[in-house]
């Protein structure tokens, strides 16, 4: 089967919107770093509400980038991390993060530019 993200109909449209939503982005990437329980992967991504986070993180375990452990502990607590998709995904992400930064003084020149 041959997947076209810009055919409105392919699955791929669906996990690219996954991936590459303002969370999707910050969650692997914060991930990439290593695992982490949800609170600490929230304190991670400033401003991310916990519905958001939750919901960021259900689609992207659904779609095999976050695997999602129960840890047998007193309270039980649960450990977020990447799969070897999620890995190299968020590698990708974070050389798209990095060229981005690298070139935030383009773009507020730009912006300036513009707004004039």
């Amino acid at each position: 089967m041959d997947f076209d993200v810009f055919a409105k109909d392919c699955p791929s449209r669906s996990v690219l919107e996954h991936l590459t939503g303002r969370w999707g982005v910050l969650t692997l990437a914060g991930l990439r770093k290593g695992p982490a329980r949800f609170n600490a992967l929230r304190r991670r991504i400033d401003g991310v509400s916990e519905k958001m986070l939750a919901q960021t993180l259900q689609a992207l375990e659904r779609d095999g980038f976050v695997r999602r452990e129960v840890l047998a502990a007193m309270p039980p607590s649960v450990n977020y991390s990447l799969t070897d998709l999620g890995e190299t995904t968020a590698d990708h992400l974070l050389a798209l993060i990095g060229h981005v930064e690298a070139h935030m003084p383009a773009v507020l020149e730009a912006r300036a530019t513009a707004s004039r």
